[in-house]
């Protein structure tokens, strides 16, 4: 049944779980609750003990109109399998405040209560709002924890900077409410244009072996193919990641294909390509390799080094021989000059439907300046956050892909 939705209520008819653990800033759940109500979801409140000594629990009940959930086992229950009826009721689970405790439960695998088995149990996304002593959440143990969560693809908004409770001064305060609204308005209100489709995406690098402790290679950290492999995922998409070597996780809910070199990849990408809507070529692949790679480690003795290379395959131009029809095409452009000139040549030379133009600057950093260039004409987009920058793109795929 479609879904009609007032102005005023654009989470009308959306189910959301808020899980709270045992931290001072629990009471902000409360206002988080009130406004995602206002918005018109229907929020379903699940406390730990520790939660409920800090705020309680009639203050939720009342707040979301549904009673709290607290306990698997004994009086309490409504429901002998309440935590699979939570899980896959909630299209969000949001657990506000998140503590380094359910943070590493979660993250290695431990389902000991209702929220954390909650968690658990549902396939839908997981939003963590970490608050926290500050040395608790800079320790390294808690660190790891939290990437391996964002490496499946679980979802943090980070904990602001400031006093806290403790009496301490530093990063550890729950983000506020509006912050975290932002996010949920963003997870319950993306577009799902892109379902059905089949993306293939390469990210990261490649590495071309002189010997074998030694490689030729470039500086790309696959932050923006990784950003791109998300944001298709988040809109739908079915998306095969082949990916070299990279500085950050890959996103979670995708089929990754770990290459090394040009060739392997250059094997995956053809071998995939025949079953995808559209390929996204965001690899830094190296444009040459050692034409002979020595079998032991070469040796500082002797006279100097001559390194004779080769050319590695070009695997835009490969593929663009074997596209069908509606087969879809984005090629990446970086350039330290003649940016638009060889932008538009690489377009026109490999068939491509888009370029996206950015520049060496883009190496390591949170943030990209690109141009989209087709056909048509160019478009230059300001310095954004590499996220934006994927839903940009995607935005421009999916109208190429329903046209």
């Amino acid at each position: 049944m479609e879904r009609k939705l007032k102005n005023d209520k654009p989470l009308a008819g959306r189910t959301l779980v808020l899980g709270l653990s045992g931290s001072i800033a629990a009471y902000k759940a409360c206002e988080l609750a009130n406004q995602l109500v206002k918005l018109g979801a229907e929020v379903w409140p699940v406390m730990t003990d520790a939660a409920a000594e800090l705020v309680g629990p009639l203050s939720l009940e009342t707040l979301t109109g549904h009673p709290v959930a607290r306990t698997m086992f004994g009086p309490g229950r409504r429901r002998a399998l309440e935590h699979i009826d939570l899980a896959d009721a909630a299209e969000v689970v949001v657990v506000a405040p998140a503590t380094a405790n359910v943070i590493g439960k979660v993250a290695n695998g431990i389902a000991d209560d209702l929220l954390s088995t909650v968690i658990m149990a549902t396939k839908a996304k997981v939003l963590f709002a970490p608050a926290m002593n500050v040395h608790m959440w800079l320790n390294p143990i808690v660190q790891e924890n939290v990437e391996r969560l964002k490496s499946k693809g679980c979802l943090f908004v980070e904990p602001g900077e400031g006093p806290l409770a403790c009496g301490y001064e530093g990063k550890g305060r729950m983000a506020e409410p509006g912050e975290i609204l932002k996010l949920l308005l963003k997870l319950l209100l993306i577009k799902r244009d892109l379902e059905g489709k089949t993306l293939l995406i390469t990210a990261g690098r490649t590495e071309e072996p002189l010997d074998p402790v030694r490689f030729l290679s470039n500086r790309s950290s696959g932050r923006m193919g990784y950003a791109l492999a998300r944001a298709a995922h988040e809109r739908g998409a079915w998306v095969i990641l082949v990916t070299g070597p990279a500085s950050v996780s890959p996103p979670g809910g995708v089929e990754i294909c770990q290459v090394q070199t040009a060739e392997e990849m250059k094997q995956k990408v053809l071998s995939r390509f025949p079953k995808a809507n559209a390929l996204l070529m965001v690899a830094a692949v190296a444009d040459f390799r050692p034409r002979q790679s020595a079998r032991e480690k070469i040796k500082k003795e002797g006279a100097g080094l001559t390194l004779a290379l080769e050319r590695t395959p070009d695997i835009l131009s490969l593929v663009a021989k074997k596209r069908k029809v509606g087969q879809r095409i984005v090629g990446f452009a970086l350039e330290t000059q003649n940016g638009l000139a060889n932008a538009r040549r690489k377009l026109g030379e490999k068939k491509l439907d888009l370029v996206v133009l950015n520049s060496p600057a883009a190496f390591g950093s949170e943030t990209n300046k690109v141009t989209l260039i087709d056909r048509k004409g160019s478009e230059p987009l300001s310095e954004m956050s590499k996220g934006l920058v994927a839903e940009q793109i995607m935005d421009r795929l999916a109208r190429m892909l329903a046209g």
